[in-house]
């Protein structure tokens, strides 16, 4: 982003504020009303979680895992009814924390507190307004309190495996000005078990060869984050809002892995990994007569170092022991400026913004054998290199909200304009779009209503995916990036019925989502190791019927249940041909309250993946959530009662067979406590 724009957002701010008109002073009225659990808007349904039980002692992923529409992996991997293609958002802003690949998000949100969490926006088809990248929304809101006085939460948490959490937050209001923050010192960790068979062969040479890795280890990360913010009233209609975060993650993991092939023997390595996270915003505010304006300019950054270095212990053949240095270090910032306006007109509201990016992704690899005896490392050229992806974006949109007797319609169009920059060789590449987006709402009944909306959207390739060079994975396979990716190409619709009756809600719909230019593996062999690379021309379509039920009988008794059915089919290169597959997934939430204890359940059933398929997997958590006085709670979570996150997987090319499972155990008990003043 250039330093001129951004100066041209800003200078706009106080001429775009005068020009609106001013409004009467506002009376002072208290109103004590218990918030809805659940509000459905035109283009989103928003959930309150602030008082979600797993969300006092738990992690963000806990929050999302017990909110329905969303299907949460014990690995973080997260899908809106079936959709994987989710952008994660922090307060209505993407940041470089959750801008990265699905690895890095999950990261994001298991060390997340979910004692933060205000509510959860899931937005199955975004409208115009939001910078989509190509999927659902999920909006992760913050929250920021302004009470009178001063108010302090201390919480604290204990688990198996010397697990445990603490942390502190609070607020004071004096006049205009509030201040709030929190701070936390967490000691997680993930158990992973992996295994992995694979049986390649080259069309090339005709070589042939077998591979098989197995491999046990348990993370423990210690987390360490603090947040400061400050809100100050400028005018009635006018405010002003900083924040502030910073989060640090340290690991040293022992990972064993045992590889079976042409020789037997032991990859050992125990990091260190550490990241550390930075985000700052700045946000102006202006309401009145209905008008609203809002200017956001917020910069974040994200450093990680991963310690691949490692030691081969030679069982078959007996061998003198292989040391290796291995290390990827990455950085990505992102400077974000927005502007949104909305103001009403004479059957609804017109809304306009703009949204400018940079983002740049700092990467290097770097590989080298060691003398055991002299400690000189030599590297290695294959697979060491350094690049860097910079993405601008410059996106205009403007909806249009119109309401006529019954009829409710968002219509919306978003102008984009992406650059991707990739280096050393400083490549660039450009592509401009204007994707629409409609949301119509056809209210029945007083308590009926009939939903429909469209969009089309773009998906920019991930830095990780554009890197030029090799990269080692293990001794069978290397992986190379493709740094002429194209952006990926979707289209999605819904169509729906929202009811209810008396103590019952429900909703139906049924949706259709496809894109094109689809980025998929493309393998290939060098001296008989598997190279795995990406490359645009798969296809995809998926369609299916979503439904929720909720009943509420009582004040202390709530049941509720989400789910889907969906059929996909894909079309993905396999060498010189195109292989078509199709099959049927489902998926299924569960939720159960009664007095202090709730259950969430959760069922994602097997389906297919490019040339491949993955496995079912299950999830079943209860929470007891007791209230000793009005000051203090106590918790008990247990995850994954029945064990139930291993995923197997297989992938079936022209090139290997592969066949494994992945098992992030999420079997814990957490017993925690909260204390008000």
């Amino acid at each position: 982003m250039h330093s001129s724009q951004l100066l041209l957002v800003i200078a706009t701010l106080p001429m775009v504020a005068h020009a609106q008109q001013d409004e009467a002073p506002p009376q002072t009225v208290t109103v004590t009303a218990q918030k809805e659990a659940v509000i459905k808007e035109i283009d989103k349904t928003v959930y309150d979680v602030a008082n979600q039980p797993k969300a006092a002692n738990g992690s963000a992923q806990d929050v999302l895992q017990a909110t329905p529409e969303l299907s949460v992996s014990a690995d973080g991997k997260i899908a809106v009814r079936g959709n994987a293609q989710v952008t994660l958002l922090v307060n209505g802003k993407p940041t470089a924390m959750t801008s990265g690949a699905g690895e890095e998000t999950a990261l994001a949100l298991q060390t997340m507190s979910g004692a933060d969490i205000a509510s959860v926006e899931v937005i199955t088809n975004p409208s115009a307004a939001y910078n989509a990248n190509g999927g659902a929304i999920v909006n992760i809101v913050l929250k920021r309190n302004r009470k009178p006085g001063a108010h302090v939460q201390l919480r604290g948490s204990a688990s198996n495996q010397g697990l445990w959490n603490n942390g502190a937050d609070g607020d004071i209001t004096r006049g205009a000005l509030t201040l709030h923050g929190s701070v936390a010192l967490r000691h997680d960790g993930t158990q992973k078990m992996r295994e992995s068979a694979v049986e390649w062969h080259n069309p090339l040479s005709g070589a042939r060869g077998q591979t098989r890795q197995t491999s046990e280890v348990f993370v423990h990360r210690v987390v360490e984050s603090a947040t400061l913010g400050a809100d100050y009233t400028l005018s009635e209609t006018e405010s002003l809002s900083l924040s502030a975060q910073r989060n640090t993650r340290r690991s040293r993991p022992l990972f064993d892995v045992l590889n079976e092939g042409d020789a037997t023997y032991h990859r050992i390595s125990n990091g260190p990994n550490q990241q550390s996270d930075n985000n700052a915003s700045l946000s102006y505010s202006r309401q009145d007569s209905g008008s609203a304006l809002k200017a956001t300019l917020q910069h974040s950054d994200t450093v990680a170092l991963i310690d691949k270095s490692y030691r081969d212990i030679f069982i078959a053949p007996a061998l003198a022991t292989d040391y290796s240095r291995a290390t990827t270090r990455s950085a990505r910032r992102l400077t974000q400026a927005t502007l949104d306006w909305s103001r009403p007109s004479e059957r609804g509201q017109w809304g306009a913004g703009v949204d400018l990016q940079d983002k740049v992704d700092d990467l290097s690899n770097y590989q080298a054998a060691i003398d055991p005896a002299t400690g000189a490392e030599m590297p290695d050229l294959n697979t060491t290199n350094a690049y860097k992806v910079k993405t601008t974006l410059a996106a205009a949109y403007v909806t249009n909200m119109i309401r006529h007797e019954k009829w409710e319609a968002l219509l919306g169009a978003r102008a984009e304009s992406m650059a991707l920059r990739v280096g050393p060789a400083a490549q660039t590449e450009h592509w401009r779009a204007i994707n629409p987006s409609l949301h119509l709402r056809y209210a029945y009944s007083d308590k009926t209503d009939l939903t429909f909306s469209y969009r089309r959207s773009l998906q920019a390739p991930s830095a990780l995916d554009l890197n030029p060079y090799t990269t080692y994975i293990d001794a069978q396979n290397l992986s190379r990036g493709n740094p002429h990716l194209q952006p990926q190409r979707l289209t999605s619709w819904e169509i729906g019925v929202n009811a209810e009756v008396s103590q019952l809600s429900s909703s139906l719909s049924a949706f259709y989502r496809s894109s094109r230019d689809t980025v998929t593996d493309a393998r290939s062999f060098a001296d008989n190791v598997l190279i795995t690379s990406r490359q645009n021309g798969g296809r995809a379509q998926s369609s299916g019927i979503a439904g929720s039920l909720e009943w509420k009988p009582d004040g202390q008794l709530k049941l509720g249940t989400d789910g889907g059915i969906y059929y996909v089919m894909l079309d993905t290169p396999d060498l010189a041909d195109m292989v078509r597959q199709t099959g049927v997934s489902a998926y299924v939430n569960l939720r159960a309250a009664y007095a202090d204890l709730s259950l969430d359940a959760h069922m994602q059933s097997a389906g297919i993946t490019p040339l491949g398929r993955y496995g079912a997997t299950s999830s079943v958590n209860l929470v007891w959530k007791h209230a000793i006085d009005k000051t203090l709670s106590l918790t008990v979570n247990a995850n994954d009662i029945f064990d139930g996150s291993k995923r197997t997987y297989s992938t079936d090319a022209s090139t290997f067979r592969q066949r494994g499972f992945d098992h992030f155990v999420a079997r814990r008990i957490y017993v925690g406590f909260v204390k008000k003043y």
